[in-house]
């Protein structure tokens, strides 16, 4: 996992968006897309760089691809700001 892949997919407020759509629970594209007023393509691309990120996985089920999130990241992303801070707190 690259922090700098991560820190950018998160810096689009749309992906931030489709990553709190599935933090209810896992969608489909067409399901993610219904929540936007943009294209599918438009909507792939966002998935395209939130799953090159590791912030999401896909997983085949017949001919639907669920997207869900893959919370081991985020968990990487707090330890390294928690990491930061107390680092800064230390330097005090």
């Amino acid at each position: 996992m690259s922090f700098n892949e991560a820190f950018k997919a998160l810096s689009d407020q749309t992906r931030r968006q489709i990553l709190t759509l599935l933090k209810e629970k896992d969608l489909t594209a067409g399901e993610i897309a219904s929540h936007f007023d943009m294209k599918k393509p438009s909507v792939s691309h966002h998935l395209k760089i939130l799953k090159h990120a590791d912030l999401i996985s896909d997983e085949r089920d017949g001919q639907h691809i669920y997207y869900s999130l893959n919370t081991t990241v985020f968990q990487d992303v707090t330890k390294w700001f928690f990491h930061f801070l107390n680092k800064e707190e230390d330097e005090k």
